[in-house]
């Protein structure tokens, strides 16, 4: 009975329900992208190329490792184990090969060297009949987009399988074999000089050979260029190391079998042995490490999404079941129990769920695609982590929308099923004037539970420890402005009223329809309050943090000048180039990179120590940047990660670099420009031996040499370029701003989906009154009249939700600002802030203003006899 009474409901008030149906298919659709991509970070499969006639591949453990025994008091012990992924590829001691190729069904075991090589420009030869040649750039990546471009040994070639289409094997140290997909993109053929810039100055080398995979497909995700063995291991610069090794089976050897022997003899080296699909995340390290930002990101858009979902949604159901209230009053004067109607409500709340969760879903997998493709097109998420479609983000989509609809019909639809008969009928009659205690009770809880999230964000000191916090405050202080909303309207409605009376008669209505109906206000007010708030939280959370890290690069800058590159980085010889030029007193070598303390991850740089104090200044605040420059075994160290770990000079600091080799050093100095210049500054050799890339991300250049002179110097090294430090801070502030798109496409969907929220229930607010708008012009009032009352309240609403949106941005804002920067300076644009509030108006106007024009189309007296 109570199924086909809920079928009717819903058929005979589709535009209230319809509402409802909206906002939980928008949540169903975020649920369902973002579960997809937390999906993809777990399973994500990352398919070989270069691997892909190596059945067995055997590589270094990429992990830093951590066991802790924990001692329980009946004797018992609790051993537990923890890895974390190190940020450049670790290596293998080519000795390990050695314990292979013994071994029972190996054919063969191949070496792998995998380093940088990056094609720069051309020099092409004179072609037979037309004696054209001469010489030209490359474009970035060498005409490949985004490509990656590696240097490997000719005799690694049989790991693809590689076989020369054209030309001959590289002979020599001046020799290269490229792949057909570089030379189709570049004109490249053989005979041609392409200067290759490696881990070192860049060279030029005679193509000698052009390869292809044996089979149908190219390499997709990479560009190949093969060295002869001695050049390779001269590029590569890891003497007695390999990055990877290739196991060959013999003819009819079980791959299963073989990689259980060979693991057997590799027990106790740490070596890694992957098979099928593993080979993957051997050969694309950015791939595997992409799986846990892709696991965090999903998860914590996720998080946020279901959060503001369950708001957004139990606001609609409460506007929705106030909207009917008069109507459940009559089902409980004729015997309907309290049972009876919260269960109406429930399996109405079911029914739009149910569709609403199925068309969402469905949405939400060409949406989960296109998030995907805006992730890789921003590199975020490399292209070779193929994206996973499975059916369990669709069916927790699904899920979630039914129990949500669920649970916030049961919420709103509370107090009416538990009023006695006459009293629903005479509450129905006129709204509350003041809110049940509980719901105020639980409001002033959550705006507790807010200020103790704004006092811990204000002791975060890290990124990723402070973001998930930010956002979750501003969901919990706006929850707790839904649930005191009726009071702070009413509040608003005292300080508005002198504002409103200016506006004559129509105002002083206005005034009177908010105080009067402050919990239909409220509803209102929510969802622009989020909006605002979440908007202005997103858009400056990362100029916040941006500022004040260009800030003290800025301060502690002394370089006259500063070298970049175009390409992936300026090389040791371009930096003595320059030391060498007249009037040059230090040029200071920088690379960047991340190192693991115990398991946590610093952000680290290396700098060349000779003349280091020229060039650059971090604010030593206890021991000496003479001390860091005389030791090469010593560290710089900034006051977080200091505190953080316990250290100060003298401290004896344990780490492992970049490929996870372990190292000991003591603490020369501490600074306080750690958001400028990384938590951990190391001597450049060190660093830069245990990196990927060991080329210089920047040289600080102090002296009174001019541009000229410095750009004459450097003219065999192409794509090294001499800007102002100016420069390049404006270089680092365009890399910041390429964060925040990141992060606001990240939480760009909530914002659309809480905006959608906004125009759905200031409509919904609207079309209810149509009997009101139809007395008002019984009385007297011209239909201008009204939508003017209309656009007074309207803008009256948006003040409070500005004022409210923008205090809680502002303490969450601040208290960030406090915890990473150490300074309560968030970083506020006017101009953007002035376009969230206005763009938040237009909506509110609009979303008012188009539904008021069609409710006044009804004739007044019809209106008001309607049922």
């Amino acid at each position: 009975m109570m199924l086909r009474y809920a079928l009717r409901t819903v058929r005979d008030r589709r535009g209230g329900f319809l509402s409802a149906l909206l906002a939980l298919m928008c949540a169903a659709a975020l649920v369902t992208a973002c579960g997809t991509l937390l999906e993809t970070g777990l399973r994500g499969r990352i398919a070989t190329e270069r691997y892909a006639a190596s059945p067995v591949v055997v590589s270094a453990d990429q992990n830093v490792h951590r066991t802790t025994v924990k001692h329980k008091g009946n004797g018992k012990t609790k051993v537990k184990h923890k890895a974390k992924p190190v940020a450049e590829r670790a290596w293998l001691p080519v000795t390990t090969a050695d314990r292979l190729r013994t071994l029972e069904g190996v054919r063969a075991v191949v070496p792998e060297l995998t380093f940088l090589a990056e094609p720069l420009s051309v020099v092409r030869s004179p072609r037979a009949g037309n004696g054209s040649g001469g010489t030209s750039s490359l474009p970035a990546r060498a005409g490949s987009g985004d490509t990656p471009s590696y240097g490997h040994s000719w005799e690694s070639a049989p790991l693809t399988p590689f076989a020369l289409t054209a030309g001959r094997a590289p002979a020599s140290s001046g020799d290269v074999v490229i792949d057909r997909g570089l030379a189709e993109r570049t004109g490249l053929t053989t005979g041609d000089r392409l200067t290759v810039q490696s881990t070192q100055a860049p060279r030029t080398y005679r193509v000698s050979g052009i390869a292809a995979p044996r089979g149908p497909g190219e390499l997709r995700q990479q560009t190949s260029l093969f060295f002869s063995a001695a050049e390779a291991e001269r590029l590569a610069a890891r003497p007695g190391q390999v990055s990877a090794l290739g196991v060959l089976p013999a003819t009819g050897t079980d791959t299963d079998r073989l990689k259980q022997r060979i693991e057997q003899a590799l027990d106790g080296t740490g070596a890694q042995v992957s098979a099928g699909d593993e080979r993957g995340q051997v050969e694309f390290l950015d791939a595997a490490g992409a799986r846990v930002k892709l696991v965090s990101m999903g998860g914590a858009m996720g998080g946020t999404s279901l959060l503001v979902a369950v708001l957004v949604v139990v606001g609609t159901f409460a506007l929705s079941i106030q909207q009917r209230q008069r109507e459940l009053a009559l089902l409980r004067t004729i015997a309907a129990t309290s049972r009876q109607i919260r269960r109406l409500l429930g399996r109405e709340a079911l029914l739009v769920g149910a569709v609403a969760g199925v068309l969402g879903a469905l949405a939400g997998l060409p949406l989960a695609t296109w998030l995907h493709s805006r992730f890789i097109d921003m590199g975020v998420v490399p292209a070779t982590l193929e994206r996973t479609a499975g059916i369990l983000p669709a069916g927790a989509a699904l899920a979630v929308t039914l129990l949500g609809a669920w649970a916030a019909a049961r919420i709103s639809g509370r107090r009416i099923a538990r009023l006695r008969p006459a009293e629903a009928m005479a509450e129905s009659a006129v709204e509350r004037r003041r809110p049940a205690r509980g719901r105020i009770a639980a409001g002033l809880v959550l705006l507790i539970g807010g200020g103790v999230l704004v006092a811990v964000l204000s002791i975060l000191h890290t990124e990723a420890a402070s973001t998930p916090v930010t956002f979750l405050a501003v969901v919990v202080l706006a929850t707790a402005v839904s649930l005191l909303g009726p009071l702070l309207v009413r509040a608003a409605a005292f300080l508005l009223a002198g504002v409103n009376r200016t506006a004559g008669h129509v105002g002083v209505l206005a005034t009177a329809n908010i105080r009067g109906n402050s919990t239909r206000m409220a509803s209102v007010v929510t969802p622009l309050t989020l909006l605002i708030g979440m908007t202005c939280t997103v858009l400056f959370v990362q100029p916040t943090l941006g500022d004040a890290a260009l800030a003290q690069a800025r301060e502690g800058t002394r370089a006259t000048w500063v070298l970049g590159a175009q390409g992936p980085g300026v090389p040791s010889a371009a930096a003595e180039a320059v030391r060498g030029t007249p009037g040059v007193t230090a040029a200071t070598e920088v690379v960047r990179t991340t190192v693991r303390v115990g398991l946590a991850k610093y952000q680290a740089q290396g700098v060349t120590t000779a003349g280091l104090a020229r060039t650059w200044d971090p604010g030593v605040t206890s021991g000496s940047i003479a001390a860091f420059t005389a030791d090469a075994r010593s560290a710089a160290i900034s006051e977080l990660a200091a505190g953080q770990l316990g250290l100060r000079p003298g401290s004896e600091l344990k780490l492992h670099l970049g490929d996870g080799t372990p190292a000991t050093l003591t603490v020369a100095a501490v600074y306080r420009r750690g958001l400028g210049f990384g938590d951990l500054t190391l001597p450049h050799d060190l660093l830069a031996r245990h990196m990927d890339n060991p080329l210089a991300a920047t040289v600080l250049v102090a002296g009174n040499a001019s541009r000229g002179e410095l750009t004459a110097a450097l003219g065999r090294f192409p794509g090294v370029a001499v800007v102002a430090p100016e420069t390049a801070d404006r270089l680092q502030a365009d890399r910041q701003q390429e964060n925040a798109e990141v992060n606001l496409l990240a939480m760009g969907l909530v914002l659309a989906f809480t905006a959608i929220a906004v125009v759905n229930t200031l409509a919904m607010s609207v079309s209810e009154r149509l009997k009101e708008f139809a007395l008002l012009r019984l009385a007297g009032a011209t239909r201008r009249q009204v939508l003017r009352m209309l656009r007074i309240e309207t803008l009256s609403v948006l003040a409070v939700a500005a004022a409210l949106g923008t205090g809680i941005a502002l303490a969450v804002l601040t208290a960030f600002s406090i915890g990473m920067t150490g300074s309560a300076a968030p970083t506020v644009v006017p101009l953007v802030y002035a376009t969230v509030v206005g763009a938040a108006a237009v909506l509110a106007l609009v979303a008012t203003a188009l539904p008021g024009r069609l409710t006044l189309k009804a004739r007044p007296v019809e209106a008001v006899t309607s049922r």
